[in-house]
């Protein structure tokens, strides 16, 4: 179906603001089921030429129904309607990677790279690896999906000695470090809630300003060195992480 068909019929006759009228009339196209989950909305330019109103009425339109949940804007692709969304609950009792979380739940893990690289660490990196300022770490940045659904922003560092070839890393970091004899054993993580800017809700289909939950988390090998920091954006609108906690016997 030729994507602009939806809206050929839309009326836009009535009283308040236009770009209010042209939000109800979207969402009247997407609650009679004109448009699925998932859909293509035409390009800006195109509804606006289409409906004769101007592109800023279309986009105010837009930015109305996305940051209500309706529709939602993929970075470099456009916008869509909105998949539904089942929460996730996120155990913290295990260390997992996030491909092993997606296939457990039955969705298609999948990862858009953004940064692949060896460079000069930071003081950051430097003070949690124990290494000096300027030294080689690799790193990995990455929007994490399930099921072609953004779960997440990835951001990954390593001591360059343990992956001194990151742009060969495949979906599954684990299983890259363990093809090099390399398994962390335990991790620290840190669980902060934040807001996102601009640019990582843009990658993750949100409005900006949306809530996460920040995860930081420091990786250990069996001999106690720090093997990995990575800084993950979850979304909480779709993630829930659960503690399973047992009672103390003390009084």
């Amino acid at each position: 179906m030729n994507m602009q068909e939806p809206f050929k019929d839309i009326d836009l006759a009535g009283d308040g603001p236009l770009y209010r009228r042209l939000k109800a009339a979207i969402a009247t196209v997407i609650a009679r089921g004109d448009l699925e989950s998932g859909a293509a909305l035409p390009p800006e330019r195109d509804l606006a030429e289409l409906l004769g109103v101007s592109r800023v009425t279309v986009r105010r339109a837009i930015a109305e129904l996305t940051s209500e949940g309706v529709l939602t804007r993929r970075h470099g692709a456009g916008t869509f309607v909105a998949l539904p969304i089942d929460r996730i609950e996120q155990p913290l009792k295990r260390l997992t990677s996030f491909t092993e979380d997606m296939m457990a739940r039955g969705l298609k893990p999948r990862s858009r790279w953004l940064e692949r690289g060896l460079f000069p660490a930071s003081p950051e990196e430097a003070d949690t690896f124990g290494i000096a300022p300027g030294t080689e770490v690799a790193r990995l940045s990455r929007i994490r999906f399930g099921s072609n659904r953004p779960m997440a922003l990835e951001h990954t560092s390593l001591p360059g000695d343990i992956m001194d070839a990151p742009e060969a890393v495949g979906p599954s970091l684990y299983a890259a470090l363990a093809e090099r004899g390399i398994r962390p054993e335990r991790a620290n993580e840190r669980i902060t809630a934040c807001v996102l800017n601009d640019e990582q809700a843009d990658l993750l289909g949100v409005p900006s300003g949306s809530p996460a939950l920040t995860i930081l988390r420091t990786g250990f090998d069996a001999a106690g060195r720090v093997i990995e920091m990575t800084r993950s954006y979850y979304r909480s609108d779709i993630y829930d992480l659960v503690a399973e906690l047992t009672f103390s016997n003390d009084e």
